[in-house]
């Protein structure tokens, strides 16, 4: 299954998104802080995880964006609190459409072509990594989380449980020991996980605890680790949030590879980011036949939120990282010149 177009009216940040079109390959959202790149991955991904019948979709919004009080009335837009809220999410196959007020109280949305869904998508398997690397701190961490000891959203908890699975048995096939090797290499080890603990291991060397890596180490090794107990796969979608952020800047071009390879072989992927070299280099390791769709969200005068998109990075309108980027240019020209 694949994401195809999402529509979002009173929602958060948004006034009105209207057919936003998605790649079968790779999304790469860009976007000043607070013009909702996350809030799109995080309805898509709800929407996504509520392809299981023990998950309704509202309830799901709900836990990955936590509002106070679990209240999903809280998520109507705040420029428009009397007006009702509405998402609709299509896939190849189906769609499914919730709407609320800010009278609806907890999760008790009214929720369309939600058992289709179910029915159509049952087989999905999504994983949505969060900006911050979570892994050092698992050690009882579902527990914690179950008992409102700790205050994070769902998508932490998801992503924990997920990095434990193995759904895969038996020897890493070629097509998957390629990407495990490249990773290795990186990361120097692989992923082990003893008693809710990770580790990093190197080669024959003494495991090491997560804690003690650096985080953009870890960040890979989680890559690893998702592609080697098989929840990257052909049909999966994948959500990253910010994969730069600590990331050594020699890493990303490795990082853009597997990424890109990952999508030819059939993982829709959905990337928010503020950064120039990882955006740049999809578009210069990307292949002819590769499918990748950038999306730029921007604040409006009135301080609503529309978005242009492309597939040429350099052709994006409204592109805050180029401008960034342009001015810095400018800087150093002029203080060149001065000297």
């Amino acid at each position: 299954m694949a994401l195809k177009k999402l529509k979002l009216s009173n929602f958060t940040v948004f006034t009105n998104i209207d057919n936003m079109d998605f790649s079968q390959g790779i999304n790469i959202f860009v976007g000043e802080n607070g013009t909702g790149k996350t809030h799109v991955m995080k309805v898509l991904y709800a929407a996504c995880q509520a392809t299981r019948k023990d998950i309704p979709f509202s309830q799901k919004l709900v836990k990955v964006f936590r509002p106070d009080d679990l209240n999903i009335n809280r998520l109507v837009s705040r420029k428009n609190k009397t007006g009702t809220a509405q998402i609709e999410i299509i896939s190849e196959e189906a769609s499914i459409k919730t709407r609320f007020s800010s009278r609806t109280k907890k999760w008790a949305a009214e929720t369309i072509g939600e058992e289709k869904w179910e029915n159509v998508n049952a087989e999905l398997i999504s994983t949505f990594i969060p900006a911050k690397e979570i892994l050092a701190n698992a050690y009882n961490f579902e527990a914690a989380y179950l008992k409102d000891i700790i205050d994070f959203d769902e998508t932490y908890l998801d992503i924990i449980t997920t990095a434990k699975i193995d759904i895969n048995r038996g020897p890493n096939p070629s097509s998957k020991k390629k990407y495990l090797d490249r990773l290795k290499e990186i990361t120097l080890g692989t992923v082990t996980v003893n008693d809710e603990k990770f580790y990093l291991k190197p080669g024959t060397q003494a495991k090491i605890e997560f804690h003690l890596v650096a985080e953009g180490l870890r960040k890979l090794a989680l890559l690893w680790q998702l592609i080697k107990n098989g929840t990257l796969e052909k049909g999966t979608i994948l959500f990253w949030d910010e994969p730069e952020a600590n990331l050594n800047p020699k890493a990303i071009p490795t990082l853009v590879e597997i990424l890109l390879e990952l999508q030819r072989e059939g993982v829709q992927i959905f990337i928010s980011t503020h950064d120039y070299v990882l955006s740049k280099y999809f578009e210069i390791r990307a292949m002819n036949d590769d499918k990748i769709k950038y999306f730029s969200l921007y604040k409006n005068d009135d301080d609503s939120v529309s978005f242009c998109h492309c597939t040429n990075f350099r052709e994006l309108k409204k592109n805050p990282i180029i401008s960034a980027y342009d001015k810095l240019l400018d800087e150093v020209i002029d203080k060149n010149m001065g000297d």
